[in-house]
């Protein structure tokens, strides 16, 4: 396997993100990004969500152009980079396949070695993640980390940057998802999450009482939530066809309530139980208003020193595989020409 340059001069990272419908570059010096290239995919906005198919195609197009403006930007020549870093997963496995053969055959071009990262384990890093001339506070270990995405809404005991244990997760459907799901019910866009906090703010978060499951422990439950939203739904268009277009905002904002209520209740629950004080959110719904409302509500009752990722790094982006990229090359931790994406996993 291809060793790392000497630990005594700047490591230079190229990552690549593809776990889902967004085409990711980023370039990292060190733990300072220097780079962060995002293609979208607009083609599944008509089929409100992600057609598999579809993004791997789109995947195949982007690739080249975005590590290529992702070095232009940077600065930086392929000579220069001591690594590339990739998502191997969780995600969809075609669009894996796509970033994981790129970044395998890149890397063994340039005769570097190969990083694997764990998606959901770059989120809870992106933390971490510097910029040149912005002075940012990073989370002391041990923290409590609250991952809310599309696909995952966990509750994570972060021990160190490699070392993480999952404490509490959904058991069904994350919150991002029944955020998507309800917005489709209401014919708002997708992805629907950005929507719903819009009208949200507009709203009266106490108009509508919605499903708030009782499960033991941290785990959580949105299942239940999103078949009330919807015979909710059924029942009062019965009544009135226009119901749901009169009350678009009412029913954001009490929807975005519960979901916030159920996510921080049990984040408080796992905050007393570890008697951990330092608390951070992760992932892409925690761009979320509501939720980061919520948390500064809850540092300032309960003394927590709290987290929260820039905007640009909430949703799926390479920079976060850089930072985490860095970590593991800094531990010689590196993969082999064999390895292969995976679409599921745990931390």
């Amino acid at each position: 396997m291809v060793t790392g340059k000497s630990s005594t001069c700047d490591v230079y990272i190229l990552a690549i993100e593809s776990s889902c419908d967004d085409t990711s570059a980023a370039v990292i010096r060190n733990d300072t990004i220097l780079s962060n290239v995002v293609a979208g995919q607009k083609v599944h906005e008509a089929f409100g969500g992600v057609v598999p198919e579809l993004a791997s195609r789109a995947h195949q197009q982007n690739m080249i152009p975005v590590v290529d403006v992702a070095l232009k930007r940077a600065g930086v020549s392929k000579k220069q980079l001591s690594a590339v870093a990739f998502t191997r997963g969780p995600g969809l496995l075609g669009s894996l396949f796509v970033g994981t053969s790129f970044a395998k055959g890149f890397a063994l071009a340039l005769d570097i070695p190969l990083i694997e990262v764990n998606h959901l384990q770059a989120h809870v890093l992106a933390l971490f993640i510097r910029e040149e001339g912005r002075d940012r506070k990073t989370p002391g270990f041990p923290f409590l980390c609250l991952l809310v995405s599309g696909g995952n809404s966990q509750i994570i005991l972060v021990k160190d940057h490699l070392h993480m244990e999952v404490i509490g997760q959904t058991i069904d459907d994350a919150a991002g998802e029944a955020f998507d799901k309800c917005a489709k019910v209401m014919d708002l866009p997708y992805p629907g999450g950005p929507f719903i906090d819009k009208l949200a703010r507009e709203g009266d978060p106490g108009r509508f009482t919605f499903t708030k499951p009782l499960i033991k422990g941290l785990d959580y439950s949105f299942s239940g939530l999103k078949t009330n939203f919807l015979y909710f739904l059924r029942d009062r268009l019965e009544e009135n066809p226009s119901f749901i277009e009169e009350n678009k905002a009412d029913l954001s904002a009490s929807l975005q309530k519960t979901i916030v209520d159920i996510l921080m209740q049990k984040l408080v629950k796992a905050a007393k139980q570890t008697r951990i004080r330092e608390i951070a959110i992760a992932g892409g719904v925690s761009a979320n208003s509501g939720l980061r409302e919520a948390l500064h509500k809850e540092s300032g009752k309960r003394k927590w020193n709290i987290y929260i990722p820039e905007f640009e790094y909430t949703m799926d982006n390479a920079a976060m595989i850089a930072i985490a990229g860095y970590y593991k090359y800094l531990r010689g931790d590196f993969t082999s020409q064999q390895v292969v994406p995976f679409a599921r996993t745990h931390l």
